[in-house]
């Protein structure tokens, strides 16, 4: 059976979502647990203004998100017919642009009605869920060796960065 091999692009762009993402699900829940809580807190505390932290890790993940959607609905939508990556890109969307409509002053305020925290939370717990329904996916459609060619660093000719540009531009000819 041949190797399996991901695209460079979509390569570095859900290696950087990969890493970002656990990184804003974490801050997000110390941000809960200490502004929030009304279904419960961490039984631990860590000092730091995690409110900050957690807007400037969804801050890095913005941008992030923006060309990973971009790339996800060209070059790369043929993915998008799995229910789990769709369900992912959904919950990717849902989180960083409910974050970015969120006011941090609401949760040092107690402010915790409005309708766009309910959404964020929504999308917290969509993540979560969008995560684990992904990496399943993976493992059931192709087992560790397609896991594993996400982490691959190995480039074939015609996948270096300058021919990202002509790649995605050939999906869009390809569609119409």
């Amino acid at each position: 059976m041949a190797r399996p091999y991901q695209p460079s692009l979509l390569r570095l762009l859900h290696g950087a979502t990969a890493l970002l993402v656990p990184l804003a699900w974490l801050t997000g829940m110390l941000v809960y647990s200490t502004a929030d809580g009304r279904w419960g807190r961490l039984p631990i505390t860590l000092p730091g203004e995690w409110i900050d932290i957690h807007g400037t890790v969804g801050v890095a993940l913005w941008p992030i998100a923006l060309l990973f959607s971009f790339y996800a609905i060209s070059a790369g939508r043929s993915r998008l017919r799995q229910p789990a990556n769709a369900l992912a890109l959904l919950a990717l969307a849902l989180a960083v642009g409910s974050g970015k409509l969120m006011d941090e002053g609401w949760l040092r305020d107690g402010q915790l009605h409005h309708l766009v925290y309910s959404v964020h939370l929504l999308a917290w717990l969509l993540i979560t869920l969008a995560v684990i329904l992904h990496v399943s996916a993976v493992l059931q459609r192709g087992g560790w060796p397609l896991a594993r060619s996400m982490a691959s660093v190995r480039l074939r000719s015609g996948d270096l960065p300058g021919n990202w540009f002509d790649q995605i531009r050939r999906s869009f000819k390809a569609r119409s």
